[in-house]
């Protein structure tokens, strides 16, 4: 079998042979090209701090330690601000012992400020589980912004499968690049495709959004639901140049317009930890057919930090990883999907009605 990422059509073959199993059947529509969307369980777990299991010791064996009180997820219930949850996910592992998997908030929810991190059992890090991994999942979710309203069977995270080590090295991702252009109108590339801020848009818009406070919750469940300016200040930037206050949280967009072939696939990576001012990126997947024959901008969570921090048009700020598909998705990201994204410029989630 051949190194890389596991096509959706592997991740039905690891459904069907028990590797990935559910308290609940898995559902088609989890199935994306290149990852599998996750469910959050019928509890949550308000904790008064986030935690690593430690190596061979089950997340459960931990949170009474750290449990404040249970909500049920049955019905529903609000996640507030600044609070820390731990919930036990739908899906479970007993992954074959040349395939690891790692994991990542889904688009919507980096749009929303939401962070998560998938934990496994017995697990030293956040959001992977080595090969041959058997046992539980848990996210943990802290809501930055906005208060959510989930419910039992939420999806907010992802989860990749890979065979071994297939990530292109500069030289042949430079390579692709001069075949089949993986972004226009430059490519960038050092250690991965670097990305830039684009804060002169064409058609004289907004450079982007800025997350209002004290707003109302949000369903993540409900698509097309939400008035834009309810949530969100549209931004103007002066002289090319964005002043981020510290603590606020922003919706950019790249200069660049990617292209994911169908036989790759992307992971945005922090560009530089030494650049301590601000984050970037709290959803990092990018499926085989993102972009590729419709221009798509990367759109980017930034969220400064301590002090104020001056973004300038084509700084660069994040880098976009390339690695092999095992085998071509028999379904490409804006092709056969609903795909929320293709195409996108500067876009809010897909809980906001559209702006006219």
């Amino acid at each position: 079998m051949a190194d890389g990422i596991l096509p959706r059509q592997d991740i039905e073959g690891l459904i069907g042979s028990g590797a990935v199993s559910a308290e609940r059947a898995v559902e088609a529509d989890q199935l994306q090209p290149a990852s599998l969307d996750l469910r959050l369980g019928t509890r949550a777990h308000r904790i008064r701090a986030s935690f690593l299991p430690g190596e061979g010791v089950p997340i459960a064996d931990k949170v009474d330690r750290v449990r404040l009180h249970t909500i049920d997820l049955t019905g529903g219930a609000v996640l507030e601000t600044g609070c820390v949850y731990l919930v036990p996910l739908m899906e479970r592992l007993a992954l074959p012992s040349d395939v690891s998997a790692s994991t990542n908030p889904k688009s919507s929810t980096g749009r929303l400020d939401i962070f998560t991190r998938v934990i496994a059992d017995g697990a030293g890090g956040f959001d992977t589980a080595p090969a041959g991994y058997s046992g539980a999942l848990a996210v943990e979710i802290s809501p930055r912004t906005f208060p959510v309203l989930v419910r039992a069977g939420s999806r907010l995270s992802q989860i990749r499968f890979r065979r071994g080590d297939a990530r292109l090295s500069d030289p042949e991702l430079s390579a692709l690049h001069a075949r089949a252009p993986v972004s226009v109108p430059d490519a960038r590339i050092q250690e991965g495709l670097n990305l830039s801020i684009d804060l002169e848009p064409d058609g004289g818009g907004p450079a982007g959004y800025r997350a209002k406070r004290h707003t109302a919750l949000i369903d993540v469940d409900a698509r097309d639901a939400l008035h834009m300016a309810d949530f969100w200040d549209p931004l103007v930037a002066r002289d090319g140049q964005l002043i981020l206050d510290p603590d606020e949280f922003y919706i950019l967009m790249s200069r660049e317009a990617v292209s994911i072939p169908p036989g790759l696939a992307a992971e945005m990576v922090p560009f530089d930890p030494l650049v301590g001012e601000f984050r970037v990126h709290y959803a990092g997947f990018f499926d085989p057919g993102f972009g590729y024959g419709a221009a798509s901008r990367a759109v980017l969570e930034v969220r400064s930090r301590e002090v104020p921090f001056i973004l300038e048009h084509g700084q660069v700020v994040a880098r976009l990883a390339f690695e092999r598909m095992a085998e071509i998705p028999d379904r490409l990201y804006g092709a056969d999907l609903r795909s929320n994204y293709q195409a996108q410029t500067l876009k809010l989630s897909k809980h906001f009605r559209p702006v006219p």
